[in-house]
């Protein structure tokens, strides 16, 4: 086996790894942009449903009614805390899941650099050794012709 081949199991090894690290990013990355979509939605129905409670409490509204909006708002709250938590700590996994798969494509990179001059060392070895024997029967050709 020639070098630049003994470097293909470390190669596909290297390749698998950086592309399920490549897809499992892919998926946290989705995940994320779910939540940060939920979470902005929950933004949006809070600060329409405080407008609603607003223009009630101008036109008058009763104190029952009231503490109704007022509960929801605070379970709209609660809501909106949680899915911050929630987004926060997708961002992280994210992040990190990033830095891994870039030191797995770092790793891939690598065994490639290796294998392209083991690849180059070869043909120059199998360049020079023609070279040689080229020189040599060109030699003995010389010679030859020359006795």
């Amino acid at each position: 086996m020639n070098k630049a081949h003994a470097f293909q199991p470390l190669m596909n090894l290297a390749r698998n790894a950086a592309q399920k690290a490549g897809k499992e990013l892919y998926l946290l990355a989705h995940e994320r942009q779910r939540a940060q979509a939920q979470l902005t939605l929950l933004h949006d129905y809070r600060l329409d449903y405080a407008r609603r409670l607003q223009q009630a409490v101008q036109i008058g509204l009763p104190a029952s009614s009231l503490k109704n909006f007022r509960q929801f708002i605070a379970t709209l709250d609660a809501a909106i805390s949680q899915q911050s938590h929630v987004v926060a700590r997708q961002k992280t996994q994210v992040r990190e899941k990033r830095q891994y798969w870039q030191t797995r494509k770092r790793r891939l990179n690598a065994f490639e650099a290796l294998e392209t001059r083991a690849r180059s060392r070869q043909r120059e070895q199998e360049n020079r050794s023609e070279q040689i024997v080229n020189d040599e029967m060109s030699s003995c050709m010389h010679y030859m012709h020359n006795t």
